[in-house]
């Protein structure tokens, strides 16, 4: 992955630690009873959309180009990112223990962490903003002490592509494709870098969850996901297609990198540093790499 967007699992610091336990009954009861009754899909007719970037944003090492026609066929796509009543409900259903719980350990922004915490925890060679905290997954996303218990309608994070495919087996779904996830997040613009149009900031009013501040360490707003419908929907109904947290889909990274790739960029993200919160950016990482900046949405054929 990018540097800001997060390393792949082989590169961490450290050696795999023994799983930690998982969530009480009564800790999932409470969550799942705050997921929604459907999986709130919006339709899609599909059509032909250019596809890509070569603008001066884009970044042609990730493969964002060149521009080409693409004929995506009608789909479903989740309004939103799925959230983490939802995964509790699955996980209440199956008993599904993610690759951070069976890891011990997940990937943590330096930023979420108290102090302490951050001392404690080993930095990740070339990107020390990441630190690979102890017992952190899904519903401890910053290690034990923290809890999801305020995040129910947040995307859920600490998932790595294995996990993302196992809920969306379990729900009659699949991951979209990149040109359905790319058609959707463009709402019918043509070759508009956001969801929205050609402004990062219209008005001056952010509509996306993105770090704000020099990154890593100068951030003037909270730091983390926010809700996964906050911020306006684009044209197609989809809330927060870019920022907020970085979504697996189906797609490979190039011919000779099968690592799944991600797209939407994260609050994470930064003009200074990392502008992969557009709609033909991209990036990747392994299959069992789990982040807490990292979800992932549904898609259903129609």
């Amino acid at each position: 992955m990018g540097a800001c967007c997060g390393p792949d699992r082989e590169v961490r610091a450290g050696e795999p630690a023994a799983g930690g336990p998982p969530p009480p009954a009564e800790e999932l009861e409470r969550l799942a009873a705050a997921a929604p009754a459907d999986l709130r899909m919006a339709g899609l007719r599909g059509g032909v959309f250019r596809m890509g970037s070569e603008d001066a944003l884009a970044y042609p090492e990730d493969g964002e180009g060149p521009v080409r026609e693409v004929t995506v066929s009608g789909f479903a796509l989740g309004v939103t990112t799925v959230t983490v009543a939802q995964f509790a409900s699955f996980v209440l259903d199956t008993g599904h223990r993610t690759d951070a719980e069976a890891h011990g350990s997940s990937l943590v922004f330096a930023g979420l962490l108290p102090e302490e915490a951050r001392r404690r925890a080993p930095a990740v060679a070339r990107t020390p903003w990441w630190r690979e905290v102890a017992g952190a997954c899904w519903h401890r996303p910053e290690g034990p002490g923290s809890s999801v218990a305020n995040r129910a309608d947040h995307p859920v994070t600490h998932v790595s592509h294995r996990d993302a495919l196992a809920y969306a087996h379990w729900a009659g779904a699949r991951l979209p494709t990149e040109e359905e996830w790319e058609f959707a997040a463009r709402g019918g613009l043509e070759q508009q870098p956001y969801p929205w149009g050609a402004e990062r900031e219209p008005g001056g009013v952010p509509r996306m969850n993105t770090f704000r501040g020099e990154f890593p360490d100068g951030p003037t707003a909270p730091v983390g996901t926010v809700a996964a419908a906050a911020f306006p929907p684009n044209a197609y109904g989809l809330h927060n297609m870019t920022g907020n947290v970085w979504e697996w889909t189906a797609g490979r990274f190039g011919p000779d990198d099968a690592r799944p790739v991600l797209r939407g960029g994260s609050y994470m993200c930064h003009a200074s540093y990392c502008r992969r919160y557009r709609t033909s950016a991209r990036t990747a990482s392994t299959a069992d790499t789990s982040l807490g900046h990292t979800g992932f949405r549904l898609a259903i054929s129609t």
